[in-house]
């Protein structure tokens, strides 16, 4: 088959595949493929230090009583379990007192509703790391479960190699029927190899409160959440963004070292959580701005100019052959990300929604610049 002479229009959008075609390849290899040809450092699984489980909680009354046993119930040796109930007028107090007289290492602290005074989540979650009684901390939300016995444990772990100050966990959803709950699972794996990835690489960017670890001498170092207290969220992903280097930080990718998270009941509701993460997003440092930016246009230019020249397909022979060779890459590297992360075959809702995600993304910062500039944190 004979290739025709391109005009300029042609030569455009050729030379702009090329492009785009370089840049997903270099994230590919750069940032994804640590993640997953990850292997986990050695550590020392008989000198793990005491830990202190922080939770803040706003009317998880139901919540608490569902997922707190299986916290207060891990395989290790020394840890208390600190919760801040913040500000709740559900039956929150009650439970954490019926929890309390069963399990001694559990300590709980009341924040008194005020309607005249609004704080974020940053504020019970400084209170319970001040009254954490041990060195090294673990963070987690009330509607969250460890996915088994030795979540602490295999968090605790990566404080055992020197110099690790900070540990970077992976924080899922609970797997359930339909395809909004396909799609919250799969943007959640992609999210979580991305930030592992870029750990992985010397650049931490990013870490889920639902799964992060620090010392308290660090979160004293770096003044807690002072720079950026008045906003509603930040309290993981911001905090990461100042406190972590690539020498003080550890991935922790052991699928029993998990939480599973109760996930929003729609599409809408993870629409309006995802505009409440993204709001932190624009203090990132420019060059992590421009990196995650510049991967999901260049994703999405990817894909229109596939299904142009599958369409118009003059250049087809040239340009599909490649495409498909950085789809297998993809495809291989989402399979290897999630073999080593225990995520099971996510990787195959690529092939659905690697096109749309970026629209979606798109949408949550554009509801953003429509919608109000003050969020709860619950």
């Amino acid at each position: 088959m004979s290739i025709p002479q391109p005009n300029t229009f042609e030569i455009i959008l050729l030379s702009i595949m090329a492009l785009v075609w370089l840049w997903q390849f270099f994230f590919l290899i750069r940032r994804i493929r640590p993640i997953a040809v990850y292997k986990q450092k050695e550590t020392h699984k008989r000198d793990v230090p005491p830990v202190s489980v922080i939770i803040s909680a706003r009317n998880e009354a139901e919540n608490l009583g569902r997922f707190l046993p299986a916290i207060l119930e891990q395989d290790y040796p020394e840890y208390q379990v600190v919760v801040v109930n913040d500000g709740s007028d559900d039956d929150s107090d009650l439970v954490l007192a019926k929890l309390k007289a069963k399990y001694k290492h559990l300590y709980y602290t009341t924040i008194a509703p005020d309607k005249k005074f609004y704080h974020g989540k940053k504020l019970p979650l400084s209170l319970g790391i001040k009254a954490a009684g041990y060195e090294h901390l673990l963070l987690t939300d009330a509607d969250c479960r460890p996915a088994s016995d030795q979540w602490i444990r295999k968090m605790a772990e990566s404080f055992t190699i020197p110099g690790k100050e900070l540990v970077l966990g992976i924080g899922n959803y609970e797997k359930a029927k339909g395809l909004t709950n396909l799609w919250l699972r799969y943007d959640t794996f992609t999210i979580a190899i991305q930030y592992l990835g870029f750990a992985l690489s010397g650049k931490p960017y990013m870490g889920t409160g639902r799964n992060l670890a620090y010392t308290k001498t660090l979160f004293e170092k770096n003044k807690g959440f002072k720079s950026h207290i008045y906003l509603a969220s930040g309290d993981d992903d911001l905090f990461v963004q100042e406190a972590a280097t690539k020498t003080n930080t550890a991935v922790c990718a052991d699928p029993e070292a998990h939480t599973l998270s109760v996930p929003p009941p729609s599409f809408r509701k993870w629409l309006e959580q995802k505009q409440r993460h993204l709001t932190t997003s624009r203090r990132y440092t420019t060059s992590t701005r421009s990196a995650l930016f510049t991967e999901a246009l260049t994703r999405e230019i990817f894909w229109a100019l596939t299904f142009y020249f599958i369409f118009f397909p003059n250049f087809a022979p040239i340009v599909l052959p490649f495409s498909l060779i950085l789809f297998l890459f993809k495809f291989v590297f989402w399979k290897m990300a999630a073999g080593k992360t225990g995520m099971g075959k996510i990787y195959r809702a690529v092939l659905l929604f690697d096109f749309i995600q970026p629209i979606l993304l798109c949408m949550a910062h554009l509801g953003n610049l429509a919608g109000s500039k003050k969020r709860k944190w619950k």
